[in-house]
């Protein structure tokens, strides 16, 4: 059955560094879920966000505006509007706003439930 959701039906997801919001999961009963994430423009003294991983599913993140750097497994992508980068379960992985705008993001899961690992120390080239 078709669902529809509006952006401002979505779930605040309050995750360090970035606004996210969760648009439609397996709480809505699909069979897997999309974010709608804001990075803001890094302003001296904040701290960098650590890697974080999903065991369970992969992620394909789409750039809607901005510039941002995705480091994952060592290597460094460029990204700005228009990109789609596609990460594998298990990949480390981490998005960083390197432009003078917000970067927003649509972040695609495969499954309807996610689950997010943490690096408790920083890549040395993230």
């Amino acid at each position: 059955m078709a669902t529809k959701v509006t952006l401002k039906d979505a779930v605040e997801l309050n995750l360090p560094g970035r606004r996210s919001r969760e648009i439609l999961s397996g709480a809505q009963g699909a069979d897997c879920a999309l974010r709608f994430v804001e990075i803001a423009v890094p302003q001296a003294g904040d701290t960098a966000r650590l890697p974080h991983w999903h065991p369970d599913c992969s992620e394909c993140i789409h750039v809607l505006s901005g510039q941002g750097i995705t480091w994952v497994e060592g290597a460094s992508f460029a990204m700005e509007s228009g990109d789609t980068i596609h990460i594998a379960a298990n990949e480390r992985h981490v998005t960083r706003n390197t432009g003078t705008i917000v970067l927003t993001l649509l972040c695609y899961f495969p499954c309807p439930e996610i689950t997010v690992l943490t690096e408790t120390a920083g890549p040395n080239n993230a």
